[in-house]
């Protein structure tokens, strides 16, 4: 049976999925492994099938960590998910600790410790700081080909998302591909580099105009690119998500790919000078570039900026967005007033009668982010979603 992960998630996972962990750990001569809360992408909201700190833990915040020793194991949360990781773990098998303190307690993990990491999780820059806590305690961090997570889930993980993968048409992006390609193809010369390695599923869904459905609430597409300093670039996405009208959008000058070809093609960069973002891409394509011969020029993704800075096509499509949404919260708001008053509905059916208001607009794709509907003590709760 397979799992999904939402606000209910069974504080016993621990009791269930630790054992299985730890055996895996033991098979690679590990001591301890970090559990990162994000994925390949550095997402914050994770398909199930990368919802691996849940998995260990029941613990389905954004934002957190974990840390699986032997004979021990944290959660680390900030401050908006105390209570949620109160509920969702099992307080004797698992420590509960402020996120900011996960430097500090790996500094006290014991001497001679082999501590496991997947370089697909972390940035660079993020696993720095790790690294150097655990070196501080006499330990060792070990990058692990296979994650013991993944191994341990076995049949029952979920499988990948296979959203389709189609077309933003330029009424609504302002600009064409092409012309955003030649701009990128021109900050990557500027910089220094032959080519630029994007992973940020928003920056191939701004660069190739696209649009996916693989992560929750934001319509973005799961891949990677590589683009060359002449535009030219080639996308790597699992051919179930490739539409029939993707190939011709993209056009001639970009090459699509499955994600298997994509450690060959960073092979290919062997010699290259090549631009890669260590905040936000993760330490597997630094090691697997740096082992290539390529020459790494550290910097920011060069789609960031000018992904953030939008054009008047793209601002008066924001603009009217919001004049419909304004138009539906008001239509809520008259609802709490008047319908609410009768019938003293409850937190569900509160959200269900706002999502109902923007859907009546005809013009809604999905939710920006779950409603936060709380009464009494679940009114103290940040990112409170009422279940049932």
């Amino acid at each position: 049976m397979r799992q999904t992960f939402d606000e209910t998630t069974d504080p016993s996972f621990g009791a269930k999925h630790l054992p299985l962990l730890r055996a895996e750990m033991a098979k690679q001569g590990l001591d301890g492994l970090l559990v990162p809360h994000e994925d390949e992408h550095q997402n914050e909201y994770l398909p199930d099938a990368n919802e691996r700190l849940a998995w260990v833990s029941g613990f389905t915040g954004s934002a957190g960590a974990g840390v699986v020793l032997k004979d021990r194991a944290a959660v680390f949360v900030d401050g908006r998910y105390t209570v949620q990781a109160k509920a969702q773990t099992d307080e004797a098998l698992f420590e509960r600790q402020p996120l900011n303190k996960l430097a500090d307690w790996l500094a006290a993990v014991p001497s001679g410790s082999m501590i496991g990491y997947d370089p697909r999780l972390h940035s660079p820059d993020a696993l720095a700081s790790l690294r150097a806590a655990v070196e501080k305690a006499g330990g060792t961090l070990k990058a692990v080909e296979a994650n013991p997570i993944d191994l341990a889930w076995g049949d029952a993980r979920p499988a990948q998302p296979q959203a389709p993968v189609v077309p933003h048409e330029d009424r609504y992006s302002g600009e064409d591909a092409a012309s955003k390609r030649a701009r990128i193809g021109k900050a990557i010369a500027d910089a220094g580099a032959e080519a630029a390695v994007l992973t940020a599923p928003s920056s191939l869904a701004w660069l190739f105009n696209i649009r996916g459905g693989d992560v929750i609430r934001t319509p973005l597409p799961l891949g990677q690119a590589v683009v060359k300093a002449d535009g030219t670039a080639s996308v790597f996405l699992d051919p179930a998500k490739v539409t029939n009208e993707l190939p011709g959008w993209l056009g001639d000058a970009v090459t699509l790919e499955a994600p298997e070809a994509l450690p060959g093609a960073l092979d290919a960069l062997s010699g290259r000078k090549v631009m890669i973002d260590p905040a936000v891409s993760s330490a597997w394509y630094f090691d697997r570039l740096e082992a290539a011969g390529a020459s790494i020029v550290r910097g920011m993704d060069p789609c960031a900026l000018p992904r953030a800075q939008k054009n008047a096509v793209e601002i008066e499509g924001s603009r009217q967005a919001h004049i419909r949404d304004g138009a539906a919260l008001t239509r809520f708001l008259h609802w709490v007033d008047t319908v609410a008053q009768k019938t003293l509905p409850d937190e569900r059916a509160v959200v269900e009668a706002l999502e109902g208001f923007r859907e009546a607009t005809g013009m809604l794709k999905d939710l920006s982010f779950d409603t936060i509907a709380g009464v009494g003590p679940n009114g103290a709760l940040p990112h409170y979603k009422p279940v049932g």
